[in-house]
């Protein structure tokens, strides 16, 4: 007889709680307030649960408080930085890619209360869902915690990204560059995959291409790995030649 698979429950936020740059007074009022449980809660958790409250509205918040938290940051830190310049590091820094770093690094997947179906389907490793839910912790903090207190907790989780080119280009989000890259000519990227290799073990080939600009390729496990790696290609060729840097410093 077939084996069922099991689900993994939510492991105890306290874990969590004592991982955050948070003090023991701020990590009280924060789990007190009942906003962590809610910032750890996905909506397929809700749907399968009678629709208890879900942290989509938290995430919201979150936003908007990491957004102004980094964007003053980011102005007191580079002074000689243009606004182009300004933008491209803080989507950087906020990117769904660069939060999911962030929740990674703090194992924050296994805390999120996921419905029977998302676990299943590896929920807890998905980008969007770790990015989110950093988001929604980020505005339960505000909230219980109070504006100074979110705005240093923001700072300290984003640190290393803040901090470290090198760590800030693990999380670049180069098919957007590329994008950018490509209105200057009034043109968009256009990609074509390839594949090779056996049935469960595909390898896929995408070819970006902007007309008169650049062509880069680039491999990967999946279509969209492909795609990010043909991406990052065309960026620093196109770079490179202009003898600009990927990540603006001043």
């Amino acid at each position: 007889m077939a084996r069922s698979r099991r689900t993994r429950p939510a492991a105890d936020p306290q874990g969590l709680l004592d991982a955050l740059p948070l003090d023991g007074g701020q990590a009280a009022d924060l789990r007190e307030s009942g906003l962590l449980d809610l910032a750890l809660t996905h909506r397929s958790y809700s749907y399968e649960n009678d629709g208890v409250a879900h942290n989509e509205r938290l995430e919201f918040l979150g936003d908007a408080v990491l957004q102004l938290a980094v964007t003053e940051q980011l102005y007191t830190a580079h002074p000689s930085l243009p606004e182009g310049d300004l933008a491209r590091r803080r989507a950087g820094t906020v990117s769904s890619r660069a939060l999911a770093v962030i929740a990674t690094r703090l194992d924050l997947g296994a805390y999120v209360k996921l419905g029977r179906g998302e676990d299943l389907t590896g929920g807890r490793s998905k980008a969007s869902i770790l990015a989110d839910t950093t988001e929604a912790v980020i505005g339960a903090v505000h909230l219980a915690c109070g504006q100074d207190v979110s705005r240093r907790f923001v700072l300290e989780l984003m640190r290393p990204l803040l901090d470290s080119d090198e760590f800030l280009e693990a999380s670049y989000d180069f098919k957007s560059r590329l994008q950018e890259i490509a209105a200057e000519t009034g043109t968009s990227p256009s990609y074509l995959i390839t594949e090779s290799g056996l049935e469960h073990q595909k390898t896929f080939t995408a070819t970006v291409t902007i007309p008169e600009i650049v062509t880069a390729s680039g491999d990967g496990a999946s279509k969209k790995d492909a795609e990010l790696a043909a991406a990052q290609n065309a960026v620093r060729t196109v770079l490179d030649a202009r003898g600009e840097p990927l990540i603006p410093r001043g």
